[in-house]
């Protein structure tokens, strides 16, 4: 096979990893619903693989570099295959989660050891860090619409079963040379760079998680309908990548990239109500700064460090720990935001009620169905107020009630999301410090 076919399946294989670490955000409804378990259970499905995959990827960069980094390689992405295939067989919680760790572990020795084969296929060090860190930004960002698509055409195990084959694909196209064991010591971590991997990871958890949950959760869209619309963003990044001018210091883009991501995050705190289109220019904006940010920052925390595949583990724990940490950031917040909100749609609809011109039998009837259609349904989809106005009244009067509570239903949930938009969205900016930091410090 020709180097080039080589690099492809490397890439290949660390983008379907990362992507692995945002694919089930769409489908986490479902599978809440296939094990009945609670919300807080089922984001372990996300949080289980970000930890581990954060957790192994120096020890596994490690291995690539002592062992022979394709075999390394192989045994992950093989490893990585069986385990995407038990979390799509599963027929268990707990043995949906044991399969995602393993997932991790897999995975993990897959990319570092690709980043540690990938030089020798495409001529430099340098263009190897591009296409790994690019791969890695793109398969995280294009995750949820294709978890989502999946999700809607078959079912949230396709989402695994799915992943087989494509890994399958990619361990053929592992460059079999081998490589003689390396050893000696590899240096400190480049810390400001991490540290601002981290940070942005923690702010983009908001992009990629929140935004599905106030689409299918908040909004009552199917995961075939909420997957189109958060396509937007790695289509953003895609073309970001391809149309940023060449030659611009990397310290600018991560910059740019992270002002970007903060303003996109904190434009969807502004949201004034329920319609796709509004999440359209945010998602552009978050996905042009993580094109422009995570590459250039990446780069610059593997930019004359060897060995590269262990300071390539350090970028991948550093981004999985943000992504940990921002999800046990926000999710606390959201939470009782949207609780908060939901009370305040109660009083809101009760008044509503309480001013129309309903008989006093037909407002404290059409009430209580009300109250419990808001705080009585399912947590993972949005409240179905059709029942509640099935009985007797007025029907111009029951219709006028209806789109009125409705709006008031979207508003608060819409709103619900704000505060921890804006805090992901300081969080992005906070990394601003980290690479100032990292442009004085000498390291």
């Amino acid at each position: 096979m020709t180097p080039r076919a080589h690099a492809a399946g490397l890439a290949a294989i660390v983008g379907l990893v990362l992507a692995d670490s945002s694919v089930v955000i769409l489908a986490l409804p479902d599978i809440l619903d296939r094990f009945d378990v609670s919300i807080d259970d089922v984001t372990w499905v996300l949080t289980l693989f970000n930890l581990v995959l954060a957790l192994a990827a120096v020890p596994a960069a490690y291995a690539a570099r002592r062992q022979a980094p394709h075999l390394v390689c192989m045994a992950g992405i093989a490893v990585f295959a069986a385990a995407s295939l038990a979390c799509g067989l599963a027929g268990s919680f707990s043995m949906l989660l044991a399969a995602r760790g393993l997932q991790a572990v897999g995975g993990a020795a897959a990319v570092c050891a690709a980043l540690e084969l990938l030089p020798r296929e495409v001529g430099s060090e340098r263009r190897a860090a591009v296409i790994w860190a690019a791969a890695g930004a793109f398969g995280a960002a294009a995750g949820p619409a294709i978890g989502g698509a999946l999700t809607e055409a078959v079912n949230w195990q396709a989402i695994f079963l799915a992943q087989v084959p494509i890994a399958l694909v990619a361990l053929a196209l592992v460059p079999r040379r081998a490589d003689a064991p390396q050893g000696g010591a590899a240096g400190r971590p480049h810390i400001p760079a991490n540290l601002a991997l981290g940070l942005l990871s923690a702010a983009l958890t908001a992009a990629l998680f929140l935004i599905v949950l106030l689409l299918i959760n908040g909004w009552g869209y199917t995961p075939l309908g909420a997957a189109a619309i958060v396509s937007v963003m790695p289509l953003a990044s895609l073309i970001a990548y391809r149309m940023a001018p060449q030659g611009i210091p990397g310290r600018v883009r991560a910059a740019s990239g992270a002002i970007l991501v903060g303003g996109g995050l904190g434009a969807l705190a502004l949201i004034p109500d329920a319609a796709w289109g509004w999440l359209v220019p945010p998602q552009i904006l978050i996905g042009a700064g993580l094109a422009l940010a995570i590459g250039a920052i990446t780069e610059d925390a593997l930019a004359g460090r060897s060995p590269l595949a262990i300071h390539g583990g350090w970028t991948i724990a550093a981004r999985h720990a943000g992504v940990c940490i921002g999800l046990l950031i926000l999710t606390p917040i959201f939470t009782g935001d949207l609780e908060e909100q939901q009370n305040a749609a109660e009083v809101a609809g009760a008044r509503i009620v309480l001013d129309s011109r309903l008989s006093l039998t037909d407002k404290v009837d059409l009430g209580s169905r009300l109250q419990d259609a808001i705080s009585g349904g399912p947590v993972t989809r949005p409240p179905d107020l059709s029942g509640a106005f099935a009985g007797s009244g007025d029907p111009a009067v029951l219709g006028r009630i209806k789109a009125a509570v409705t709006d008031i239903v979207e508003r608060a949930v819409t709103h619900a999301f704000s505060r921890s938009f804006v805090i992901a969205g300081l969080l992005a900016l906070a990394a601003l410090i980290p690479l100032w930091w990292g442009r004085t410090a000498r390291l």
